[in-house]
């Protein structure tokens, strides 16, 4: 399509025009300060901001369009209705769905319409509509055609008075209750001409624009190839009718109801898209581009007939269909860098498409001066700076495009044609190098700084698309800028082998790839590159065991100063940063880290990244056993738009491990396929198969599969835990000898149990213990084998809690305790089951706090077995249950409901208590579930008659 239909956020945009003339100033102030980012979407602000990335510039835009509308809906109700949404941009399409997920708790209806009938099989909006179903606050209306009564309701609002039942049954039976049909068969019947209705919705629609004058059919056909909308001083411009032989023509249309004016009366629109495109669809193919070229010139004579938004895409449009590629091709090139800057990326992508369609059809001096000046308006990334603007720089505008919209098969393509066209063609680069490339070009590689360019971009394609794990690729690269003068595309190229080689072989190579990537990004300038390879190389640093060394130089990097160029890789490191703490036992910190990062992350409309940090954020969060929290950010980080397959398999994970702690083993092993399905492939990482396989283990020792369990730790670690992965390895091998120690006495678990054992010892003496949580891990994993082999765990036990206690880990903690009283049980005397007594209460405290179920479990069964009332602190025996107790009620709940009783708001709850509204609404939930309650009245009421405030 042309014109509007082709217009990223059209529809969005006319929406803020209508607010704007509504709220005036209101408006305004919502939008102080971001009014060059906001201006993609509306113009009238002044001028866009430039000099963002393409992903950072367009999650921005998303983010700040959903606290504009929040800022609009905090004190009324905000209706947000975008009709029509089977004729929508991508770009529309990708920021509604940002929307449903975003504006969650906001005062804001967003209603949106489709013609169910229009989404043929593969219409761009079926996956979309799939998405939007999967979200639970989106319901999903289908209006039922109407039945007979309703169609007489439809023709005697449309007439006036009840229609004659003749009237009614010949309608009723033509539109088969089709509202839009029977709309259009009721006008017809009143303008006299219900005989000229044919069957098809072609005829239907056309018969009504036939029965117009002769002169007013002819302004609708030239209304139509403009596009759906087609402002008046264009048409006059292309008519040629004075302005009252227009206007009168114009109001014949709109009184016919095949044309409607736009909410401000300066362009017209069809009434249905459907109607115009049986308009088109009319007109002659020599009709069509005589149309678009009068189009196309008055646009060229008068650039101020349209929008200066709209003027590159609507004149590279007109052009197109005027089947004129000298023209078109420089006005292609021209749109697609204007949409590249507004961050619409699938126009972008769809433009270039077109220009590619046309290159072969002008001139190579033509070709070249178009791509130019696109490279210089912002095309493409740099590859170098003095681009010559041929044909290879539009395939690298087109690999990104199609990357950054997820067009990733078509990417890859497109790269591979660049890298074919790129095979021993002497390029300014080659040439410009001479003789300082070492050892010559290597066959097929006649551009080497271009082509590793593209290497690169093939690198990450074949990564996201699990064809490879990206080494090939990369090593391909830097043998292409080997012996090259330094280039910030060396230095990317670099700092992407050192991250290969953090993530599938950490270790001195490694170090010394992330160190070479620093000082080559220092040397070329590339400074958001070597943020990237900074950090890399201080997760590396803190791997090896210079653990305060590593974390010093990775926050000094996160405490560099924001910047929209730099902020996706920064904001990263928080997650590095993080994931590092937390990886050493440091949740408490990690958490503190990640809090941070994630709210910088929103803050600068990065959601992917966000998710990314909330991912850590959830991890260190349950296992410092607060898990309504970890819950709660794991849904707020599931909900952003624009979040990667990577990063969703990532919290597929984290759900499945929060499941499995509270015993919810069905949804555990839900989550735990629906990460594998992102996150496994022909070439997974570590990081994520040693993850997953932990899970995998517990779960099939829940359900007593201990020759499962063997099995799947032989598939994780093979020969044995690669080195580095120690953070993923200890609670792996802990779970596996875990597991040992439960099956012991059962026959299936006899042949082979040695073997095993030994399997998990020999693995373990590969892993550090530098870290303190680590060195815990290990004695827990030692007294777990010594139990599965029938031997005396006491003091191995004793050593680990010790350990245990020195972290800030409750699940870990209470777990330990369990154990060591466990074994007190059963090897100590009568001061050793007192002693067991103490840890049991501990533990068992501890595991109700969390909500812990399954170790709850296995602590009162353990209690009642060995006949051991859960003792207090001072060994005597539990006096009757408090009323809070007796209802199950945490002390952190107990808390809450002293303050709802006092007439506090969630908002005000989580002032007062330091937490979020969400983790306060959870804690009011699970308090009525537990009295029993109807409401906040109810349960304040139950407590004060039950004597809860008492104790």
């Amino acid at each position: 399509e042309t014109g509007a239909d082709a217009l990223p956020y059209h529809p969005v945009s006319a929406a803020l025009r209508s607010l704007r003339r509504q709220l005036g100033a209101e408006l305004l102030a919502a939008v102080a300060g971001q009014e060059g980012e906001l201006a993609r979407l509306l113009p009238e602000l002044g001028e866009m901001d430039q000099g963002r990335s393409e992903s950072d510039g367009r999650a921005r835009l998303f983010e700040l369009t959903v606290r504009l509308l929040e800022r609009l809906a905090a004190d009324r109700t905000l209706v947000l209705a975008l009709e029509d949404l089977h004729w929508a941009d991508r770009s529309t399409r990708e920021l509604l769905s940002y929307l449903l997920r975003a504006l969650t708790d906001s005062r804001l209806l967003i209603v949106a319409t489709y013609r169910a009938d229009d989404l043929h099989r593969r219409h761009p909006l079926r996956p979309a509509l799939a998405e939007y179903e999967r979200l639970r606050t989106v319901t999903r209306l289908e209006l039922p055609r109407f039945d007979r009564d309703e169609v007489r309701h439809q023709l005697a609002a449309i007439h006036g008075g009840t229609p004659p039942e003749q009237i009614l049954d010949r309608v009723f039976d033509r539109s088969e209750g089709n509202a839009f049909f029977v709309e259009e068969l009721a006008r017809s019947i009143l303008a006299g001409s219900p005989g000229a209705i044919r069957d098809s919705l072609r005829d239907l629609l056309l018969v009504r624009v036939e029965a117009l004058p002769d002169q007013v059919q002819r302004v609708v056909r030239i209304a139509a190839e403009g596009g759906s909308e087609v402002e008046f001083r264009l048409l006059a411009a292309v008519t040629g009718l004075a302005e009252d032989e227009l206007i009168e023509a114009l109001r014949t249309a709109v009184g016919a109801a095949v044309l409607q004016p736009s909410d401000e009366g300066e362009s017209f629109r069809f009434r249905h898209a459907l109607m115009r495109e049986a308009v088109v669809g009319d007109l002659l193919p020599g009709e069509r581009s005589r149309l678009s070229r009068r189009y196309a010139e008055a646009l060229e004579a008068d650039p101020t007939l349209v929008r200066s938004e709209e003027r590159a895409g609507r004149l590279a449009g007109y052009w197109f269909d005027a089947r004129d590629p000298a023209k078109a091709l420089p006005a292609l090139i021209a749109a697609a860098a204007a949409a590249r800057g507004r961050h619409a990326f699938a126009e972008q992508h769809h433009l270039l498409e077109r220009a590619l369609e046309l290159w072969d059809d002008t001139s190579e001096a033509l070709r070249r001066r178009a791509m130019r000046q696109g490279v210089d308006d912002g095309l493409c990334p740099a590859i170098y700076p003095d681009m010559p603007g041929d044909f290879v720089d539009l395939l690298a505008a087109l690999t990104v495009a199609a990357r950054l919209t997820g067009e990733r098969e078509r990417a890859l393509a497109l790269c591979n044609r660049a890298l074919r066209a790129l095979e021993g063609a002497p390029s300014p680069t080659s040439r410009a190098l001479g003789s300082g490339r070492a050892g010559g070009t290597p066959p097929g590689d006649g551009d080497p700084i271009r082509a590793a360019w593209f290497w690169t971009e093939r690198y990450q394609l074949m990564r996201d698309l699990s064809r490879s794990d990206g080494w090939d690729e990369i090593a391909h690269a830097q043998e292409l800028v080997k012996g090259l003068p330094p280039s910030v595309v060396h230095a990317d190229v670099l700092t992407h082998a050192a991250h290969w080689y953090a993530v599938h072989q950490p270790g001195p190579t490694a170090i010394e790839t992330a160190k070479q990537a620093v000082e080559l990004c220092r040397l070329t300038g590339a400074e958001t590159t070597g943020l990237a390879a900074q950090h890399t190389l201080a997760w590396l640093i803190i791997d090896s065991g210079d653990v305060e060394a590593g974390l010093a130089q990775a926050r000094e990097v996160c405490a560099r100063e924001l910047e929209p160029g730099n902020a996706n890789v920064l904001l990263r490191g928080y997650g590095n940063l993080s994931t590092a703490l937390h990886g050493i036992g440091r949740y408490a910190e990690a958490v503190e880290v990640a809090e941070e990062g994630s709210g910088l992350a929103d803050r600068h409309g990065l959601p992917d990244t966000a998710s990314f940090i909330d991912c850590n954020l959830a991890e260190s969060l349950t296992q410092l056993g607060r898990w309504a929290d970890a819950d709660e950010v794991l849904r707020r980080a599931l909900g952003r738009r624009g979040v990667s397959v990577r990063v969703r398999g990532q919290i597929a994970g984290q759900r499945a491990e929060l499941a499995l702690a509270q015993g919810a083993y069905d949804e555990a092993r839900r989550r735990l396929e629906e990460s594998d399905s992102w996150t496994t492939g022909p070439y997974p990482e570590p990081q994520h198969t040693l993850a997953t396989a932990r899970i995998a283990i517990v779960l099939a020792a829940a359900d007593g599969r201990i020759l499962d369990v063997r099995s799947l730790l032989d598939a994780a670690v093979g020969e044995a835990i690669a080195p580095s992965h120690q953070r993923y390895g200890w609670p792996l091998l802990y779970e596996a000898a875990a597991a040992e120690a439960r099956a012991r006495g059962r026959a299936v678990a006899e042949p082979g149990r040695a073997a095993a054992v030994d399997r998990i010892r020999k693995a373990m003496r590969g892993q550090p213990e530098f870290a303190p949580v680590w060195a815990a891990q290990a004695r827990m994993t030692e007294a777990e084998l010594l139990t599965a082999e029938g031997r005396d765990a006491t003091g191995c036990w004793t050593e680990a809690v010790a350990a245990v206690e020195r972290l800030e880990a409750p699940p870990l903690l209470a777990t330990a305790r369990l154990r060591l009283a466990e074994v007190l049980i059963a090897h100590g005397g009568a001061g050793s089951r007192q002693a067991a007594g103490e840890l049991l209460r501990q533990a068992e405290e501890a595991a109700g706090e969390m909500g812990a179920a399954p170790l709850r479990k296995e602590i009162t069964t353990l209690a009642g077995r060995a006949r051991i009332p859960l003792p207090q602190a001072d060994g005597e025996t539990a006096p009757p249950p408090t009323p809070a107790t007796a209802l199950g009620l945490t002390a952190r709940e107990r808390e809450v409901l002293r303050l709802v009783a006092a007439g506090r708001s969630n908002r005000q709850l989580a002032e007062e208590l330091f937490i979020s509204p969400k983790t306060a609404s959870v804690h009011v939930s699970n308090i009525l579930a537990k009295l029993g309650a109807s409401g906040r009245g109810h349960a304040a009421a139950i407590a004060h008659q039950l004597g809860v405030f008492d104790e």
